[in-house]
């Protein structure tokens, strides 16, 4: 626990509201590393699993098109762009 400036600096994350809901999105979240990356590489190692891991969250994040984000990647909302200026950034990539 913080105390004096770094306490009043904080913020508290979660205030009980909305907690079942955060649950939800980190189980699915969760749910496909384990059945989309984890049981299908069978890791040797921990060096393994780490750069297994990292590449598999920036496809996650950057390609994987998501059905609860309409089908946008969750780097795409969180940068705010539209479907056009995605279908061109893919395009030159």
């Amino acid at each position: 626990m913080a105390s004096g400036k770094d306490a009043a600096d904080m913020a508290i994350s979660m205030d009980g509201r909305g907690r079942a809901l955060d649950n939800v999105f980190v189980e699915r979240l969760w749910r496909s590393v384990k059945y989309e990356e984890v049981y299908l590489k069978d890791y040797a190692g921990v060096p393994a699993a780490v750069t297994g891991l990292g590449a598999y969250f920036d496809f996650y994040n950057g390609e994987r098109l998501h059905q609860a984000l309409d089908y946008q990647t969750p780097q795409a909302v969180y940068l705010g762009l539209a479907r056009a200026e995605r279908t061109v950034l893919c395009s030159q990539g």
